[in-house]
């Protein structure tokens, strides 16, 4: 009975909502709670803190020094020649190719293959199964060569050109000498008879006969030839070997005239076509370099002119000038209204050096002016100065103002009250 009665009790014990409460904290607990957060804030500060100071620490000790200051480079003043160059672009090959115009009547029976060089009296091409064949000479045949005494630069291309061939043509007047030319022979007449020619002997002493009636005497000037009674046998012997008809007269279209061997670049018609026509192109046997100068820059190039020709294998060929030209044409494969250009044209010493190039670009260093035995420095040491002019620094810190000359090749001429010859002077490299 007691044990029950107890049991009660102790229930309402454990329910009371006054026995779950906890126990009253001390009033002096809160405020060392809050100095105890405050303490551990303190320390997590102070740790950041010397993190950080060892992290920079860190970074001071592997970071590279900072760079040492430049070292003063110095060149001396040194005395040497100056020259300026003028480099242009050209292009190497045979040269410009010119047309062979047919003018004789006839039909084109054979033509030579591209490629095919053509010497002093060689077939250039044949016109009814006859040769037409190559004289050297500065300008074409004009007319026809019949007369004897007829004077002219003609004449005098046929004379050259049959007497290197090996035909024994006679004494040809010298300039200054008078001739009597003889007028045309009408058709059907007999030839007359040369000019001078003597009558059958008789008895006594003849005199030599007179000029024919009605004949003005002719001066020889230079440069020109006399179709002489020698000449014109010579001519018929020319023609005897070509197996041409022995007439002792030349036509216009029965050579062709050009002033050296010839390479022929291409051919225009075929055979079968007309004679009077363009043929066929050549150019020069020897390659050239044709290299295209504006006015301002062709003006100051002449022939005869060295320069160096670089080659596209890396190769230095020396060459020179050998003609400028005196017309300014339009830019090859250039705008229409682009700058006009001189054709200047450009051979190497040595053909050998080109011998296997058929076609190239190449550039031609062409030499300019000339400053001989002057004081330079490299441009590297000028400095400008704020109220014009250049100067050089002297080493030791003095600037030197100068007058400068000539540009070239990095150095600069220094005229005037400059540094002396071996002056050593501050340069940037």
């Amino acid at each position: 009975m007691v044990r029950m009665s107890e049991a009660p009790t102790e229930i309402l014990t454990l329910t009371d909502p006054a026995a779950a409460r906890p126990p009253a904290e001390p009033p002096d607990r809160p405020r060392r709670r809050r100095r105890w957060v405050a303490a551990v804030a303190l320390l997590v500060v102070l740790a950041a803190g010397a993190s950080a100071m060892v992290l920079r620490s860190g970074r001071r000790t592997t970071e590279a020094p900072p760079p040492a200051a430049p070292s003063v480079q110095t060149a001396e003043v040194v005395r040497q020649d100056l020259s300026t160059s003028l480099s242009l672009s050209g292009t190497l090959g045979f040269g410009a190719p010119r047309p062979v115009t047919g003018r004789g009547a006839g039909i084109v029976t054979w033509l030579p293959q591209p490629g095919a060089v053509i010497r002093r009296g060689q077939q250039v091409y044949r016109v009814d199964d006859r040769p037409v064949p190559l004289l050297y000479g500065g300008m074409p045949l004009f007319r026809t060569l019949r007369e004897r005494n007829t004077v002219g630069r003609d004449v005098r291309i046929v004379a050259d050109n049959l007497r290197a061939l090996g035909y024994a043509v006679g004494r040809q007047p010298r300039a200054g000498e008078r001739v009597y030319p003889q007028p045309p022979a009408a058709a059907g007449s007999e030839p007359p008879k040369p000019a001078g020619t003597q009558p059958p002997k008789s008895a006594g002493t003849q005199p030599p006969a007179s000029p024919p009636r009605g004949t003005v005497a002719v001066r020889v000037r230079t440069g020109e030839g006399v179709l002489t009674g020698s000449l014109i046998a010579a001519i018929k012997r020319w023609q005897r070997d070509l197996r041409l008809p022995e007439t002792g007269t030349i036509s216009a279209g029965d050579v062709v005239i050009q002033v050296a061997a010839v390479r022929v670049n291409a051919v225009a018609v075929q055979p079968g076509a007309d004679a009077a026509a363009q043929l066929m192109s050549v150019t020069p046997t020897d390659k050239v370099i044709t290299v295209p100068a504006g006015s301002g820059e062709g003006s100051g190039i002449e022939a005869g002119e060295k320069v160096a020709v670089e080659l596209p294998d890396g190769r230095s060929a020396p060459g020179k000038v050998t003609a400028v030209g005196t017309q300014l044409a339009p830019a090859e494969n250039g705008p229409a209204d682009g700058p006009a250009q001189l054709a200047v044209t450009v051979t190497v010493d040595d053909p050998k050096t080109v011998q296997r190039i058929d076609a190239a670009e190449v550039t031609v260093k062409f030499a300019g002016e000339t400053h001989k035995g002057v004081l330079a420095v490299p441009v590297t040491a000028l400095l400008a100065l704020s109220e014009g002019g250049y100067a050089v620094q002297v080493q030791g810190g003095q600037l030197v103002p100068i007058e400068t000359g000539m540009f070239a090749k990095g150095m600069v001429e220094i005229k005037g009250n400059g540094p002396a010859e071996g002056t050593p002077v501050v340069t940037t490299s």
